[in-house]
């Protein structure tokens, strides 16, 4: 009996061992253990000017009878519209983002007596610009035109595409450039790329812009619009195997 103990011990722990043994070839594809590896990342960073930029524009108007606070908010959008198209703004890049009917009280300042129903009419407008040079005019104009409302200014790339490419290559490279310098600190030989991934790690936009107040003719300062620079980030990491 206690053979046959001693020959199912030394089964077992022969057993044992060729479970170690494929367990290191598959974690890692070499023999003689697990693998070994060196972990790295890579940045990469872009900065172009904006060649876009989105507005909201809006026109608030007030009137004692919903027909004429209607009525008047939609001549001076009118008029609003027609000033941005005539400085370039196509009609296909103004939609209207917001339409709203508010109805409230009126008082009489001096005796706090109730005048009767107030109706507020507010309508809203995207505008995307293209022409950044007169981006400053443009918004004076509408403003000019009727605006009373002017937020959301901010500025993009109207097409990334070619600054992703770039900003990636760049964090490819950058990585590599980090596991060689790493490895030959270390005395290491670098294998082959066992992991290899990639992200957007965002963009940086310029702070937006708002303003309000005005309308209807009424005399502003020239507005000064600084676009500022559009950031575009990747980041690379990649696991090499250690020979």
């Amino acid at each position: 009996m206690f053979k046959k103990s001693v020959i199912l011990v030394a089964l077992l722990a022969l057993f044992l061992a060729g479970c170690s043994g494929a367990t290191g070839v598959a974690s890692g594809g070499y023999s003689g253990g697990p693998a070994v590896g060196l972990s790295v990342n890579g940045r990469g960073q872009v900065s172009l000017q904006p060649d876009i930029a989105y507005v909201t524009i809006g026109v608030h108007t007030e009137a004692g009878e919903v027909s004429e606070a209607v009525s008047q908010n939609a001549d001076q959008v009118g008029r609003v519209m027609e000033a941005l198209a005539d400085m370039g703004i196509a009609r296909v890049d103004m939609q209207t983002s917001n339409f709203s009917l508010y109805t409230g009280d009126r008082y009489d300042p001096a005796t706090g007596l109730s005048l009767g129903k107030n109706y507020s009419v507010d309508n809203t407008v995207n505008v995307t610009v293209r022409d950044l040079a007169n981006m400053g005019e443009i918004l004076d104009g509408a403003i000019s035109a009727g605006a009373n409302s002017i937020w959301g200014v901010s500025f993009d790339l109207e097409d990334k595409s070619a600054a992703q490419a770039e900003a990636r290559d760049m964090a490819l490279a950058d990585a590599m450039a980090e596991g060689q310098a790493l490895s030959a600190a270390a005395e290491l030989t670098l294998g082959d790329i066992l992991s290899l991934s990639y992200t957007d790690s965002g963009y940086y936009y310029p702070p937006a812009y708002g303003m309000g107040g005005g309308g209807g003719g009424a005399d502003v300062a020239s507005t000064s619009i600084v676009p500022g620079m559009i950031t575009v980030s990747a980041e690379v990491y990649i696991t090499y195997a250690i020979r």
